[in-house]
This record gives C-alpha cells, sequence and structure tokens, in this order.
C-alpha cells in the first residue's frame, strides 16, 4: 500500500496574501468631429441622429461640421437636436480628438489635423500614396480602417453590411433600367402568371451575390449563380434555404450559354489581394441579348467584365454592343440613408465600448478584433502590407499590446 501524499508549503506561502484586484479604468469623455466628405461620389456619414444622441447621452460630444448629413437627408437641426455641436468649417470638425470619416482623409484635411488624433475612416489602400501615410506618421495619428475591423466572430461588419446593401440594391437597379423609363427593353425584373420570368447570372456567390440572389429571387426572377468555389455555392444555397436556384462553377463554355440567355447580369466577385479576375471576355458580352442589363459590382477592384468601364453616380451607364452598363463604385452611397444608418449600427457600439474601458489604447490592448484595423499607431506604422507597399518602416500592432 502506497504512502499518502503530503502537500508542503514554506513559511511565506502559510502567511496570510494580499487580495490582487484589478484597477478598473475611469470612462473616457471623447470629442468626436465629423467633418463633411469631400469626394463628390460619397454621400453617407457616419453617425445618424439616433447615433449621437445616444452618444451625447452617455457624456460624449460630438462637433459635425454644417451640411455633413445632407446628402443622406439628415438637416443641421436633426443633429443639433439630438444634441451635436454644429461648426461651420472643416477646420473646426478637425479640432476634435477624434475623427469619424466615410472617405480617407485628402492631403488638405491631413493639415488641418491636431498631433496625436485618432482617425477612423476606410482605408482604401489601392488609392493612396507613399505621401499620404508619411503625413499622417508626421502628425503622429492613431489611424484605424474601419473595413478591417472585426467582430468577436471574425466577420468584418462593415464590410458584410456595405455589401448586403450592395447586392440587394443591384438588383433595384437593374429592374431600373430594364424598364421603358430608362430606354431599357421594357421588361419587368421578376415574372407574373403566363409571361416567363427575367433571366438573371449572378457571378460571385460571397455577401453581395448571395443578397442579389434572394432580391432577384423574391421578385420572381429565375437565378444561375456561379462562382469559382464549390463551397461558396453550397452556403449559398443553404442560406436560401434550398430555393429554386441553379448553381454551377465558372466554365466559360457554359457561363456564356447562361450569359446568351440572361436579362440581367451581376458581376459580384471579390478579390482576395489585387485585381479582379476578368471572368467574362468582350466575345461573351457581344453575345448577350440587345438590351440586356449588367451591373458590375466589381468594377471598384478592376471588374469582371472585360467591357467594364468605371462611370459616376451622375453618369451611371454607358452602352456596349447595345448591352446597358452599370459600374457605379460605392453603389451604398447610393442609398445613402440606410447605409449611413447601417454604419451607425457598427461604428457607435464601437465608440460607446471605447469611452467604458478608458480610450482607445485600452480597446486596442483589450480587443485584438478591433486591433485588425489599426495600420498607424501615434504615428508609427502597424500595418506589414502597407509597409512592404510603400517600402515603409512598420511594427506589427500586435506586438505593441500583446
Amino acid at each position: 500500500m502506497s504512502k499518502p501524499e503530503y502537500l508542503s508549503f514554506s513559511s511565506s506561502e502559510l502567511m496570510p496574501q494580499e487580495e490582487v484586484l484589478e484597477v478598473k479604468r475611469k470612462r473616457q469623455h471623447l470629442q468626436i468631429g465629423i467633418p463633411n466628405e469631400t469626394c463628390l461620389q460619397e454621400k453617407r456619414i457616419a453617425l445618424s441622429p439616433d447615433a449621437v444622441h445616444l452618444l451625447v447621452e452617455n457624456g460624449h460630444e460630438i462637433i459635425i461640421e454644417t451640411g455633413a448629413g445632407l446628402s443622406a437627408n439628415y438637416s443641421d437641426q436633426d443633429y443639433s437636436e439630438a444634441g451635436a455641436k454644429i461648426v461651420y468649417s472643416a477646420k473646426e470638425a478637425f479640432e476634435a480628438d477624434i475623427i469619424l470619416k466615410i472617405e480617407p482623409p485628402s492631403e488638405t484635411e491631413i493639415g488641418y489635423m491636431k498631433h496625436k488624433q485618432t482617425l477612423i475612416s476606410a482605408l482604401q489602400l489601392k488609392t493612396q500614396t507613399k505621401d499620404y501615410f508619411k503625413a499622417l506618421m508626421k502628425k503622429g495619428v492613431t489611424a484605424l480602417s474601419f473595413e478591417n475591423i472585426e467582430d468577436e466572430e471574425g466577420i468584418v461588419p462593415v464590410v458584410r453590411s456595405m455589401s448586403e446593401i450592395a447586392g440587394n440594391t443591384s438588383i433595384l437597379i437593374a429592374a431600373e433600367y430594364l424598364s421603358n423609363a430608362n430606354d431599357g427593353k421594357g421588361f419587368m425584373l421578376g415574372g407574373v402568371s403566363g409571361v416567363p420570368p427575367t433571366e438573371v447570372v449572378i457571378i460571385g456567390a460571397g455577401t453581395v451575390g448571395t443578397f442579389a440572389a434572394r432580391t432577384a429571387l423574391g421578385l420572381g426572377a429565375s437565378v444561375k449563380v456561379f462562382d469559382r468555389s464549390i463551397s461558396k455555392l453550397r452556403r449559398l444555397q443553404s442560406m436560401l434555404n434550398n430555393a429554386p436556384i441553379y448553381t454551377c462553377v465558372i466554365q466559360p463554355k457554359i457561363l456564356e450559354k447562361a450569359l446568351m440567355r440572361s436579362d440581367v447580369a451581376i458581376g459580384a466577385i471579390r478579390a482576395e489581394g489585387g485585381r479582379t479576375p476578368c471572368v467574362v471576355t468582350d466575345e461573351m458580352v457581344r453575345n448577350m441579348k440587345a438590351g440586356s442589363v449588367i451591373i458590375d459590382v466589381s468594377i471598384d477592384q478592376g471588374g469582371c467584365f472585360e467591357t467594364s468601364e468605371l462611370t459616376s453616380h451622375d453618369k451611371p451607364v454607358f452602352k456596349k454592343y447595345d448591352i446597358i452598363h452599370y459600374c457605379v463604385p460605392n453603389i451604398a452611397s447610393r442609398v445613402s440613408r440606410t447605409a449611413s444608418f447601417s454604419l451607425s449600427n457598427i461604428l457607435s457600439p464601437l465608440l460607446l465600448e471605447m469611452g467604458d474601458i478608458g480610450g482607445i489604447e485600452e480597446v486596442l490592448h483589450r480587443k485584438k478584433h478591433v486591433r485588425r484595423g489599426l495600420y498607424m499607431y501615434q504615428g508609427s506604422l502597424t500595418s506589414k502590407s502597407i509597409g512592404e507597399w510603400f517600402d515603409l518602416p512598420y511594427a506589427e500592432g500586435d506586438l505593441l499590446f500583446e
């Protein structure tokens, strides 16, 4: 029979020990500035009046440049009544500690920024220059790109939300350009008794493609979805509760036949890096039915139709081979109020949390998923991709906060 084992303690271990308590950080008052968007294509605003009211009620200060919400049909009075302070120049809005924008700041706007400010905006890496990042570094800015901030489940909520809007809206745009009102061939998108349904081809089974397919099916159209990934196609069918939808891996001959019969083609492929693959050739477009509509949602990454050319909200379409092409990037700005409300739902909880736990440093220290959006900390570049792309010195953000 083995001897019983006894635990031994030193004399110091037997003495009463001090209780270690976590020191709770004080809530921080946030001062948030929202300047006007200077890009003509951008009509969204980062916070709705309801979100402003919520932040003000929690002790934060919101400074908004006059007219910042007009493109989303929010007046200065709406924001003033919600508790925001209205200022009459961009320079005044840029006096705040935290700058909240949709588009990245221009060179002029960077000139307005104070030393050690926090910037939360889109990054749009492919449109930036080395001098842009040098200017931010010189200001000692801490910058987060909201299109890279993740939630606790690893989803990028801003990208997902804007993709959902783009998918739904792309079908509604196609319906507009099929009608006589916009010199279309006079078709209703969908179907009625005794009339064959409209044929819709969607290329890409990601979030945009899934929501485009759901909307088209809801209107009664016949939908075919193509993607390079069979797993994405399975997921799409599962999300649509196995609705009557045709799915196929991208094969040029099968895709060409589907496009020849289609009334609407939606390009919804997203590239992981670099340019979107161009999967629809000039010849395929030439063989489509006259008066058909192409909506190339992938145009911000180059487009997946060989015939696509960048257009704007002012002149959104052109015709080639008698096919209507809609190639406007940032489709979400077309429904700016919905998009602004959706952005508010994502950004206002982040700002509230930032105030509750003690400021931007505490959020970056505790929330790794928020840190995914960090690309500059107090003037030091923290993004490997930006550093390698522009040959700038960097230190990865996780190393600063672990």
